[in-house]
């Protein structure tokens, strides 16, 4: 793993390259030789100063000793860190959380959105001898981002990287969920992966786990210490900072509040 350090001591770093990945998403890179090597699935608390802490998963980077956050301009605070530019400073922690369980085999991946960023992490550690399917969910083309990187990181892997847009103006047509199915009628996976969209994640994992594959997910919860302490990713009876990101499908389906329901920053329980 290399350099190890307190994760709960914050760590100053600078931006040193902006990369558009579509309209509305960045990824920003900076040197960090701790975060450039965590496992997929653990996360970070990503300071913007003056403004608010978030958490975010550890997108990889293509040169040593560097990391990087993939960021879609959407909330407040999320906004003003997708308009950094290269020179300023953001402080991190971590790294948070657990992470995937590394299997082998015959392997599929659901992703959507920026929860895409942990399974392209996870793509690095299969070996060459898996069998990789990676399912890329958007609502349009221009939302689409990752594929290239993902067919550079597996080329030597047999794999697909299978894109399903829902208004059918790039690769498949309709809801990432609906290929998966149709893929589970006709190949028998040994291993599900999934980050993305909660309410996609639930069909992903019942999907799964009706044919009996080993099914994980990366939940994505209100956090604002990342360490456990402040109860707000509150996840039925676990924390998702401290007790995941990551958890299995059994645990999933017995967790009422996965698929259903999250927290709002007051903790009041609010539907999907």
């Amino acid at each position: 793993m290399g350099l190890q350090r307190n994760p709960d001591t914050p760590t100053i770093v600078k931006i040193e390259k902006v990369i558009d990945e579509t309209p509305t998403v960045r990824t920003l890179v900076f040197s960090d030789e701790v975060l450039s090597n965590v496992l997929p699935g653990q996360f970070a608390m990503v300071w913007i100063p003056g403004l608010n802490e978030l958490p975010m998963s550890v997108m990889i980077s293509q040169e040593k000793g560097k990391a990087a956050f993939t960021v879609r301009k959407h909330g407040f605070a999320s906004t003003k860190l997708y308009s950094f530019k290269v020179g300023e400073q953001i402080g991190v922690r971590g790294p948070y959380g657990n992470s995937f369980t590394i299997k082998q085999g015959k392997i599929l991946l659901v992703g959507g959105g920026t929860g895409l960023v942990p399974l392209i992490r996870l793509l690095t550690f299969f070996k060459k001898t898996d069998d990789v399917t990676l399912l890329v969910g958007s609502k349009t083309k221009n939302e689409v981002f990752f594929e290239k990187l993902a067919n550079q990181i597996l080329e030597h892997n047999k794999h697909a990287v299978i894109v399903v847009t829902e208004d059918g103006s790039y690769g498949k047509t309709g809801l990432v969920t609906e290929t998966m199915e149709n893929l589970l009628s006709e190949v028998k996976f040994d291993v599900v992966y999934t980050c993305g969209p909660e309410k996609m994640m639930h069909k992903v994992v019942q999907l799964a786990s009706s044919k009996n594959i080993h099914v994980e997910a990366s939940i994505e919860r209100m956090m604002k210490c990342g360490m456990g302490i402040c109860g707000s990713c509150c996840f039925g009876a676990v924390l998702a900072c401290r007790d995941g990101t990551v958890f299995d499908g059994k645990y999933l389906l017995t967790n009422k509040e996965f698929g259903y329901t999250h927290r709002n920053k007051a903790g009041i329980l609010e539907n999907y």
